[in-house]
């Protein structure tokens, strides 16, 4: 009695074991792949930033009489100066 229950928990065993192995390929399977897709992510917004090319815009205006309204949007870092000769 006691050679068939030792052979029942052997083979339960040895199939806890093959679904752990199994387990395990996948597991190792799911890693590659989200690396893969974390590095692939990571080239794409790279490349889509390194798409767009930065200008700098210098503008001079000549109010006339002093009275300048500037309406801009975003920053504004500019100075205005008048030629007031009274």
């Amino acid at each position: 009695m006691d050679e068939k229950n030792s052979n029942l928990t052997s083979f339960a065993v040895e199939s806890a074991i093959a679904t752990c192995e199994r387990t395990i390929k996948r597991l190792w399977v799911l890693t590659i792949i989200l690396i893969i897709a974390l590095i692939g992510t990571n080239a794409g917004w790279i490349w889509y930033e390194s798409q767009f090319i930065e200008t700098e815009v210098s503008q001079e205006v000549d109010t006339g009489e002093g009275d300048a309204t500037v309406i801009g949007i975003g920053d504004y870092n500019g100075e205005s100066k008048t030629d007031n000769q009274n």
